[in-house]
């Protein structure tokens, strides 16, 4: 019988130890040309939203041979300074290699720039089939009020009409609006006549997802409002109540998912031994590993 538990270690760590099973070889296989190939493109709000919600769906996508785009909206900065969310920004680029399976010591793997989208710089970083855009937008606090230090902007009140333009916490960029983030936003998730493409999100449904962060909703929103006359499928997960739902993970798929996620963990904790994610909730963060739970969006 396989028994999973959970340890606490020092620094703040946890770690998923599995009895009586090694640990799974990680390489990446290619899918066979008579298979349509898949594109998937994670929209998330924060660094570490991903490997929390849906970390083993990840992984699947890219073994089964997917190139993968994360789009991450906010610095995630949590209403602190530079080096918090550049140090998040580092640590989700960690993931990303744990999940394809590029040795995290080779600094050659990733290949960082800056592009431009409709007039809007955006920071891009490449690591194999992998793409990943930072548009640094502030965070939005869990209530969506915003915080002091970037003049409490946050994605809801930008939806919402309550401001009508939001700036790129490193001044890199200026969103005009709603619209003009929604439309920076598809030029980055792009169009693919040779693959299918699949958008992964958080879900905007409060009846479906509730008690969720309001970027993570905001997330959800500007999917369901990008995906309007598209053909794409998309996936919707559950946020923050995921710890409220059945354990639903194999045990290959919690392991998979934790040490993704624990590598995003460990670069937090490099910089800053107090900025480990699991340590300000263990419970929550253990609970979470043991689960992904998601719907398929309604054709447009």
């Amino acid at each position: 019988m396989t028994i999973i538990r959970f340890q606490a270690l020092a620094g703040g760590l946890f770690q998923l130890v599995i009895m009586g099973a090694g640990l799974p070889h990680r390489s990446v296989r290619y899918i066979s040309n008579s298979t349509p190939p898949q594109r998937d493109v994670f929209v998330v709000a924060h660094q570490d939203d991903w490997q929390i919600f849906m970390g083993d769906v990840v992984a699947r996508r890219i073994k089964a041979g997917d190139s993968a785009t994360f789009i991450y909206l906010t610095a995630g900065d949590d209403g602190r300074d530079s080096l918090y969310w550049q140090t998040r920004e580092r640590a989700a680029l960690q993931s990303t290699r744990l999940a394809i399976g590029v040795d995290a010591t080779d600094s050659t793997a990733v290949r960082c720039s800056t592009i431009e989208a409709l007039a809007h710089a955006i920071h891009k970083c490449v690591i194999a089939n992998t793409e990943s855009y930072f548009l640094r937008l502030p965070d939005g606090k869990r209530n969506g009020a915003g915080f002091a230090r970037q003049g409490y902007q946050s994605l809801r009140k930008l939806r919402g009409k309550k401001i009508a333009a939001i700036t790129a916490i490193d001044g890199s960029a200026v969103y005009l609006g709603w619209g003009d983030l929604i439309a920076t936003a598809s030029v980055l998730v792009g169009s693919s006549p040779l693959a299918d493409i699949v958008v992964h999100v958080s879900d905007p449904s409060v009846a479906a997802n509730p008690h969720d962060h309001f970027d993570h909703r905001m997330a959800g929103l500007l999917v369901n409002d990008l995906r309007k006359g598209q053909k794409w499928n998309t996936q919707y997960y559950v946020g923050y109540a995921l710890a409220m739902r059945a354990a639903n993970r194999s045990t290959d798929q919690a392991r998979e998912k934790t040490a993704i996620f624990l590598a995003y963990d460990k670069e937090m904790m490099r910089v800053n031994k107090a900025w480990s994610a699991y340590e300000e909730h263990p419970a929550f963060y253990s609970e979470c590993m043991l689960r992904t739970y998601a719907r398929k969006a309604r054709p447009s």
